[in-house]
């Protein structure tokens, strides 16, 4: 499967190389559809080597936190991982799961470690009277970066989410929020640092903007690097 998707996502080299990273937590063919469907040119992946020479990440997840961390220490790549992103400032965009794994700690079915890439703590979503939870379904948000993520997104965009936990962390690192029930963390960026509590890749016209949004970016820092 990983030989298929590798090579399907070789039709335009020429396009900005990302490294899709799987370990082993929900399915990302969703994702890979969408970065298709913009032409990007991907590779999937959670080889160490591979991430070494990655120039920028996209890090999904659906599932439970523990078992992420779990598997992200079985496959031996959390300190390559953190090295590129915190040390050689890589891009990286988490997904659902992906992004909550970023943050410090977990309160998920009891207390677990996350990365620390960034400061914060995952939390359930506080329960109200007439508000389901998980939250899952459409939400607007509530942008409070545009740049970049959100530079091509209006006002009222709405994001498809799926999630019983959101990240707790400093309101200088989030770019959106919405509401249910109270105020949730929808995304976060940080240097070069992204995430997004919602589903992109299933939202849309708005989430191929958003995708558009941090893929051009990827390619602003390599033009200053070059």
């Amino acid at each position: 499967m990983e030989e298929e998707q590798n090579k399907n996502s070789t039709k335009d080299t020429k396009k900005h190389d990302i490294l899709v990273i799987d370990y082993h937590v929900g399915n990302h063919r969703s994702v890979l559809n969408a970065l298709s469907l913009l032409g990007y040119h991907y590779k999937v992946s959670s080889e160490k080597e591979e991430i070494a020479k990655a120039p920028a990440y996209i890090l999904p997840g659906v599932g439970a936190f523990s078992e992420a961390m779990t598997n992200l220490q079985n496959l031996g790549i959390i300190d390559t991982l953190k090295e590129q992103i915190l040390n050689h400032k890589k891009p990286i965009l988490g997904i659902c799961l992906g992004m909550q794994v970023l943050a410090e700690s977990s309160t998920e079915n009891g207390f677990h470690k996350g990365l620390g890439i960034i400061k914060g703590s995952v939390m359930r979503i506080d329960s109200h009277k007439d508000i389901k939870i998980p939250h899952v379904g459409w939400n607007n948000l509530s942008i409070h970066q545009k740049d970049p993520l959100f530079t091509r997104t209006d006002e009222e965009a709405h994001f498809y989410f799926d999630h019983s936990y959101h990240i707790a962390c400093d309101h200088s690192i989030i770019s959106a929020t919405c509401t249910h029930g109270s105020e949730i963390t929808a995304a976060i960026q940080s240097d070069n640092i992204f995430g997004v509590q919602f589903h992109p890749e299933k939202s849309q016209k708005n989430g191929l903007l958003l995708l558009r949004g941090f893929f051009n970016y990827i390619k602003q820092r390599e033009s200053k690097n070059a």
